[in-house]
């Protein structure tokens, strides 16, 4: 295998960073600070609940977390969508590389948790 190791924590982290500098770039106004703390409560969740998966107590334990993390990326998809859409950035393709970015990740969770479904009932290597 090459020298690069493909790191989900690292890549998370630095997503979560995104999200947090993103939010800190939104207006200080009514709508802003909502779709703001909404965002950045669950961009920077995928994170924390992957750190919680690692340490899953049981195969369902560990899909239930990574479930948890693709519901957030989710709404994360959304909320960013919806700044876009305002636009409460400007200009909106700003985003477009996180928006894409969380596409990804949400394939990747979406993706481990069927092979982890799979082989929590037995269903394959």
């Amino acid at each position: 295998m090459g020298e690069r190791k493909y790191d989900l924590e690292e890549r998370l982290l630095d997503y979560g960073a995104r999200v947090i500098r993103l939010v800190e770039a939104l207006p200080k106004t009514r709508s802003g600070n909502h779709v703001g703390g909404q965002l950045l409560r669950s961009g920077t969740s995928p994170l924390f609940n992957h750190g919680e998966a690692q340490a899953a107590e049981s195969p369902a334990d560990f899909v239930h977390k990574m479930k948890v993390c693709l519901k957030e990326l989710r709404e994360s998809r959304r909320a960013l969508r919806l700044i876009q859409y305002v636009p409460l950035i400007k200009p909106t393709s700003r985003m477009d590389s996180l928006i894409s970015e969380t596409e990804e990740l949400i394939r990747i969770f979406a993706s481990s948790i069927k092979t982890a479904e799979k082989h929590a009932r037995g269903e394959g290597d």
